[in-house]
């Protein structure tokens, strides 16, 4: 085999992983397994406590980056834990108001009632909009799997309607996603693209690729042309080469979003640049997913989770930033 093709059989084991729920289960219930992930985690969020997002976020802010922020979790299966869910992104809107924090708040419909019922998620998002429109905060809806794109842009287009600061994000990798955008002509919220870091199938989506990336830019530039406000979420240096030779950053509304613990001397770069740079931070209890993805995307990062797990201390990426 390759070494790309190694590669991506082990980014597809690690999106595999990452759905077992046993295997969490397991990490959750093992302590000392449990604390190794945990410290290899901390590169890519920044602790369990809404506490832990808000001080990465103040740092960097301080450093002129924009923030957004993500309470984890996604495919919440008991009412009541969607209501505390929900409950803990309004607790977090209205502290970066307190705190007069200029950041974004991110999360999965799946967190708040998608999963068991759209009518809740529905509720519980207009709620959350309505809050924080008050704010002056803008909300941003994830992208989650295929199965679950309808519910979430109907969701979306619905709420929208009434609340105009709502974002959506659409994954390049999925062949559906240029009817998608086109269809979000009525839609007044920030489009966030990003490639898509599901496991899906073969007839579904296309692979990491450069067919991939010619997709992605030409998601990009139809998304500017409808005149959406637009997040271009990547790490790779050759799409933001592109983005900078076409003169895209400069439309209005177009910004780089990087996520927190990811190419941190990208983000620098193109700050010191000039470019509008956007840092996407998380935080939670519900980390194993996403240290999972963020693994699987990158596979070498297996590489720096193994240093972490060993280290002296505990990773602290907003140091990496400049």
């Amino acid at each position: 085999m390759t070494t790309k093709s190694v590669e991506q059989t082990f980014a597809d084991a690690m999106k595999s992983i990452a759905r077992r729920a046993d295997l969490k289960t397991y990490v959750e219930e093992t302590p000392a397994i449990y604390r190794l992930l945990q410290r290899a985690a901390a590169k890519y969020v920044t602790g369990e406590e809404r506490q832990d997002g808000l001080e990465a976020g103040h740092r960097l802010a301080d450093k002129g980056y924009a923030v957004s922020l993500e309470y984890i979790g996604e495919n919440t299966a008991d009412v009541r834990a969607c209501e505390a869910a929900a409950q803990e992104l309004s607790m977090l809107i209205q502290t970066l108001a307190e705190r007069e924090l200029p950041a974004r708040v991110s999360f999965d419909l799946s967190h708040i009632g998608l999963s068991l019922d759209g009518e809740l998620a529905y509720k519980q998002l207009t709620e959350l909009a309505a809050q924080a429109q008050r704010h002056g905060i803008e909300l941003f809806i994830s992208m989650e799997e295929s199965a679950k794109t309808d519910a979430i842009l109907s969701i979306y287009e619905r709420a929208a309607a009434v609340y105009e600061n709502i974002g959506i994000t659409l994954q390049a990798q999925l062949n559906r996603t240029a009817q998608d955008l086109n269809g979000l002509q009525n839609s007044p919220g920030r489009v966030r693209i990003v490639k898509g870091a599901y496991q899906e199938p073969g007839h579904l989506a296309i692979p990491r690729s450069a067919a991939l990336n010619e997709r992605y830019l030409t998601q990009v530039e139809n998304a500017i042309r409808k005149g959406h406000r637009v997040s271009i979420a990547t790490h790779d240096e050759t799409i933001v080469a592109e983005v900078i030779k076409r003169g895209w950053i400069h439309e209005p509304g177009v910004e780089f979003e990087l996520l927190y613990g990811i190419r941190p001397d990208l983000s620098s770069r193109l700050k010191k640049a000039g470019y509008p740079v956007r840092v996407y931070l998380t935080y939670g209890h519900e980390w194993y997913l996403y240290l999972c993805h963020r693994i699987a995307e990158y596979p070498p990062n297996l590489f720096q989770a193994l240093i972490d797990m060993t280290g002296a201390g505990k990773a602290d990426p907003v140091l990496e930033y400049e």
